[in-house]
């Protein structure tokens, strides 16, 4: 209850003006996140496999997805008149666009991006990235049947299990790598020995 009361729900206090913030800043408040896991767990700073007992044993989410997630909720609750007015006003469904009705978004209730500049901040402001992130959702997840309730223990699910996916992507990447550079070793020595061997040959 104290590290909920002081810690976490200062990490998602605001915290989507993080949304597409670069690492040196997420990976602050992750250190931060990590320190209160250890905390609850009785974890000692170098024991290994704290990410997995973050996310397994105590349902937490990295500092990217606890910021997308709020960003997902505050889009939904804009969607459905449960904020005011003028964040509801930054979401225009594609249905209700009187030229894109026809498009296969409109039925997938999918928002319009409004036009942005790449080069500069535009993709990280609210009225952008609310709609860019609300779009990339699985389509039941946009369900409109879905309770508020519904709709983020659904996200959370997602999230958790893209964040298993890309550990195991990790893994498996890194057994390639290692994989690679044994092979590389074996080649190497086999060379080696056989060079050896034509050496002591000519003498």
């Amino acid at each position: 209850m104290l590290v909920h009361a002081f810690v976490t729900s200062r990490v998602d206090y605001c915290n989507v003006v993080f949304t597409g913030a670069p690492n040196i800043i997420t990976n602050t408040l992750e250190r931060v996140l990590n320190s209160a896991a250890r905390v609850v767990s009785g974890t000692r700073k170098f024991d290994r496999s704290l990410r997995q007992l973050m996310h397994t044993e105590l349902h937490w989410l990295d500092v990217p997805e606890r910021v997308k997630y709020k960003l997902g909720v505050i889009t939904r609750r804009c969607l459905y008149g449960s904020a005011t007015w003028y964040l509801a006003v930054c979401f225009v469904p594609v249905s209700t666009t009187a030229s894109r009705q026809h498009l296969r978004s409109a039925a997938g209730h999918q928002l319009v991006i409004p036009s942005h500049r790449l080069t500069t901040y535009g993709r990280r402001a609210f009225s952008v990235a609310g709609p860019m992130f609300w779009n990339l959702l699985p389509r039941n997840l946009r369900d409109p049947s879905h309770t508020a309730a519904v709709f983020g223990r659904s996200l959370k699910t997602f999230f958790s299990q893209s964040t298993s996916v890309h550990r195991a992507s990790e893994a498996f990447a890194t057994m390639c790598y290692i994989n690679r550079c044994f092979t590389y070793l074996l080649t190497l020595c086999s060379f080696n020995i056989h060079k050896f061997a034509r050496l002591q040959d000519d003498r």
